[in-house]
C-alpha cells in the first residue's frame, strides 16, 4: 500500500469516504427492501400475480405450494447468494444475504391495505415498487433478485450474454406459469416483468453486464496496484500527454482503463476516491464487442 496513504490525514479521508459509502450503501439496500415489500403485499401477493427472475420462481412456486412466501424467498436465493460470493466478493454476498432475510421479514410481518382492485394498475404499479427494489439494493451493492448473478455465471461458460439468458430464463417462467396456473394471470404478471424491469433500468441507468472504466490520475501507478492485485481485475495503461497547462508539459503519464461489471463498479470507484479525489474518472457501458476473443452474440 502507498506510503502516504499512512499520514494522518490521508488515513482519516479514507476513513471518511469508506464510512460514507457504508451508510450510503445502507440507506439504498433499506429503501430496496421496503419498496420491495410495498410491491409484493400492496399489489402482488393479495391478487396472485408474479413477477420474473427469482422473485418470480418465488412467488409461483407460492401459488403451488402450502409454503410461506418468505421462507420460499430465502431458499430460491439461496444458490445465487453463493454464486455472488464466488463472483463478486464476500462482502457483496453478506449484504445481499442480509437484504433478502430483510426483505422475507417484512413480507411475513408487515400488513398492508389492497391498494387497489384492477388489474391494469397492480400489474404496472407492482411491478414498479419490485422493481424499484432490486435498483435500489443494486445501487447498495447488493441483490434480492439473484437471476443476474446466475446469469453472469450462465454467459461466461457459454455464448448466451447476460440479457439473453434473463430473457431466455423469463420466458420458461412465464410458459410455466400458463400451464400451471392459468394464461390471463401470466400474461399479467408479464406486464409486472417489463414494469419492474424498466424500473430497474431507471434507476441503474441499464443493466449491462460490463462497464468501461477510464482513470486520469496522477497517482496512476497506485490505482493500477489497487485495482490488480486488491480487486483482482485487469487493468491496462496507456501513454498519454497533458492537453493543457502544467499537465501538458509531462508526456510521461499514463491513463488506466479497466472493464468491471455494474456490480463491481462502486468499488473501484471508492478505491479511487481514497487514493486520488481528484482523479477523473469515465464510465461508460459497453454494449457490443468485435474482434479479440470475444464470444459472438448469437441471438443480436
Amino acid at each position: 500500500m502507498p506510503k502516504r496513504l499512512l499520514k494522518i490525514q490521508d488515513a482519516q479521508w479514507v476513513k471518511r469516504v469508506t464510512i460514507w459509502r457504508q451508510v450510503k450503501d445502507v440507506i439504498f439496500i433499506g429503501i430496496g427492501v421496503v419498496m420491495a415489500a410495498i410491491g409484493l403485499k400492496g399489489f402482488l401477493l393479495p391478487n396472485g400475480f408474479f413477477d420474473g427472475g427469482a422473485m418470480g420462481v418465488s412467488l409461483l412456486l407460492q401459488i403451488l405450494t402450502p409454503l410461506n412466501l418468505s421462507i420460499l424467498i430465502i431458499l430460491v436465493n439461496l444458490p445465487f447468494i453463493y454464486l455472488g460470493y464466488r463472483q463478486v466478493s464476500l462482502r457483496f454476498a453478506l449484504k445481499s444475504t442480509l437484504a433478502i432475510f430483510a426483505l422475507a421479514l417484512l413480507v411475513h410481518y408487515i400488513e398492508l391495505p389492497t391498494i387497489t382492485a384492477d388489474k391494469l394498475l397492480i400489474a404496472v404499479f407492482g411491478g414498479f415498487f419490485l422493481g424499484s427494489g432490486i435498483g435500489f439494493a443494486i445501487r447498495g451493492g447488493a441483490v434480492i433478485d439473484g437471476t443476474e448473478v446466475l446469469a453472469i455465471q450462465v454467459s461466461r461458460k457459454s455464448s448466451l450474454t447476460v440479457g439473453d439468458f434473463i430473457t431466455v430464463f423469463n420466458v420458461c417462467l412465464f410458459l410455466v406459469a400458463a400451464l400451471m396456473v392459468d394464461l390471463e394471470t401470466a400474461m399479467y404478471s408479464m406486464l409486472t416483468y417489463f414494469s419492474a424491469s424498466r424500473t430497474v433500468d431507471f434507476l441503474i441507468n441499464g443493466v449491462e453486464e460490463y462497464l468501461g472504466v477510464m482513470i486520469i490520475s496522477e497517482y496512476n501507478e497506485d490505482i493500477k496496484t489497487k485495482i490488480t492485485y486488491d480487486l483482482g481485475r485487469g487493468v491496462t495503461a496507456f501513454k498519454a500527454d497533458g492537453g493543457f497547462g502544467e499537465k501538458a508539459k509531462n508526456p510521461d503519464r499514463n491513463v488506466l482503463f479497466c472493464v468491471v461489471t455494474r456490480l463491481e463498479v462502486t468499488r473501484v470507484l471508492t478505491e479511487i476516491e481514497k487514493i486520488d479525489p481528484k482523479a477523473f474518472v469515465i464510465q461508460y457501458p459497453i454494449k457490443d464487442t468485435k474482434g479479440g476473443m470475444i464470444k459472438k452474440r448469437p441471438l443480436h
